[in-house]
């Protein structure tokens, strides 16, 4: 921006100029291949919302799958042509580096196998639908029962979804505090509305959009106080020079120390870490399953890329204050994820304090502060991804079902399928019934538990071994603590799938519902990645390795 003196040709002053200057706006340089990624999903998903304003309702649920699959589909080609750049743009407002890059294809890979769970509809027979048909219709209503007779399917759940796959790739590429807060919100407003829009259970998911929100909206207000103290200590919200300011600052200053207080607080509660992890297993066991298998793997990538920016970033100067701040948060969460996992009967709240449990795994790559632990952080997030999506993959299909029909109609024996059996009870014998589903869910709880030749065990491994080289030596020590505590809750479904006899009731009991070719290639997909990153992960660690870098 340049300032000049408003002159009249030939060098005389205007009339009635005076003083006054005119300033002339430098437009910023943008480099939008850097940017495709980005601009593609939100483009995608505004192509939805015309969907939705103008198609048919009878057409509009295959044109959002086409759309929104081929958006996800187009960015992730765009950020494979992307590897190896390294540089700002947008004014400096985003960083595309190795880090961002490696989040992105992720973040992308992991949404594309949500959207195959969030677009599953099931059969003519069997009805797999996970959201509400009409999101408007109070629970219980007339209008509910008239929407679900008239067969009416909730479509715009997929732009919600892109433009929050679009707010994550923009989260962990921020290069500004300001940007960062803006992707923040962009990610998380859809996903307030996704979590109140479950088929069944309505209110418990009505409470869980509510208690998202509300946790959301502390986690958003702690992230900008911490913004506003951190820019009145360094005048600027580019990491880089708040990073200039802290090196040059002869000690610690208390706004700045304040403003990384904030903005710590805000982060931890978008991944779930003790004790900001206050309503998360309410909101995963409440919400749509597909929408809670997206949440567990999908944001918790985007947070903590963002973390990792932040204090990689800007924080670099003040790592040892920081550091045993970071420390006690990461025993808490191990400790508490690990216990209160154990206690619990709703498997979808178990998979929440499982996620707990490993958000503090993950936070052991953050406290070492080398670049081995950035590499082994982004190589554990896309392990825990992969297998987070496919345990949920499973939930979806272990259905409660009724025996017997009305007597009037002559149809005592038919069975009618309900809603997902998430109590621990259902899962006994889930082996005899359906044995590929039980052992696909075993892999996934081992690797979860860290067994060799497992994505979880390479993962774990990578993430001790950098903890140790950064001298975070006594945070392994909990860590391995907590994994064996952990073994037992995971081992204990394996045995409760395996080796007790199926819950039978008058009337009742659960059944194994056939999956569509949609979730059948989500659940393959996260089976085969999971196993290959625990035999071969030699590829997947050197491309971690090559893409933890960073630019300013």
């Amino acid at each position: 921006m340049t300032s000049l003196l408003a002159a009249a040709p030939g060098g005389a002053a205007a009339p009635g100029a005076g003083s006054a200057t005119v300033s002339t706006f430098t437009a910023p340089q943008v480099e939008y291949r850097a940017l495709m990624p980005m601009l593609v999903v939100f483009g995608a998903a505004t192509v939805g919302i015309l969907i939705e304003a103008f198609l048919p309702r009878s057409r509009r649920y295959w044109a959002q799958v086409a759309v929104s699959l081929a958006g996800v589909l187009v960015a992730l080609g765009f950020v494979i042509a992307n590897h190896g750049m390294a540089e700002t743009t947008a004014a400096d407002a985003v960083s595309v580096d190795g880090v961002t890059l490696f989040l992105q294809g992720t973040i992308l890979a992991l949404a594309l196998l949500a959207l195959l769970l969030v677009a599953e509809r099931g059969t003519s027979v069997v009805d797999l639908d996970a959201f509400t048909a009409q999101g408007a219709t109070t629970p219980g209503s007339g209008g509910e029962r008239a929407a679900d007779t008239a067969g009416l399917r909730t479509t715009e759940v997929f732009p919600l979804m892109l433009f929050s796959i679009g707010g994550m790739l923009l989260f962990p590429a921020a290069n500004d505090l300001l940007t960062s807060f803006v992707a923040l919100e962009v990610l998380s407003l859809p996903l307030y509305l996704l979590c109140g829009l479950a088929r069944r259970r309505r209110l418990l998911s009505q409470e869980a959009a509510m208690k998202y929100f509300l946790l959301g909206a502390f986690s958003s207000a702690f992230f900008l106080y911490g913004i506003a103290m951190l820019y009145g200590y360094s005048g600027s919200v580019r990491l880089s020079d708040i990073a200039a300011s802290i090196t040059a600052a002869p000690h610690s200053d208390v706004l700045v120390l304040v403003g990384i207080a904030l903005l710590a607080v805000g982060l931890l509660f978008k991944i779930g870490a003790v004790p900001f992890h206050s309503w998360t297993p309410d909101v995963y066991q409440g919400a749509p399953t597909p929408i809670t298998a997206f949440m567990a793997a999908a944001t918790k990538v985007a947070a903590f890329g963002a973390l990792l920016r932040i204090v990689y970033v800007a924080l670099p100067g003040l790592r040892w204050d920081w550091r045993p701040v970071l420390w006690g948060v990461a025993i808490l969460t191990m400790l508490a994820g690990a216990i209160l996992a154990i206690t619990q009967r709703d498997i979808k709240r178990m998979l929440a304090y499982s996620a707990i449990l490993n958000a503090g795994y993950i936070l052991l790559g953050i406290v070492s502060t080398t670049t081995k632990g950035v590499s082994a952080t982004l190589f554990y997030l896309a392990a825990y991804g992969f297998a987070t999506i496919g345990a949920f993959a499973v939930v979806t299909l272990v259905r409660e079902s009724v025996r017997g029909g009305s007597e009037a109609d002559g149809d005592d024996d038919s069975i009618t399928i309900g809603g997902e059996a998430t109590d621990l009870s259902a899962w006994a014998g889930l082996g005899r019934r359906s044995p590929l589903l039980a052992a696909c869910f075993t892999v996934f709880l081992l690797a979860f538990a860290g067994i060799p030749l497992t994505s979880g065990f390479t993962g774990k491994f990578a993430l001790f071994t950098a903890a140790i080289d950064g001298g975070a030596w006594p945070l392994v020590i909990v860590g391995v603590i907590a994994s064996a505590a952990a073994a037992f809750f995971y081992v204990r479904v394996i045995v409760l799938m395996y080796f007790s006899e199926p819950l039978r009731e008058e009337g009742a009991g659960p059944v194994v519902v056939v999956p569509s070719p949609m979730t059948t290639i989500a659940l393959t997909v996260s089976v085969a990645l999971t196993i290959a990153l625990g035999v071969v992960p030699q590829m997947a660690l050197d491309l971690a390795d090559k893409a933890a870098y960073f630019v300013q």
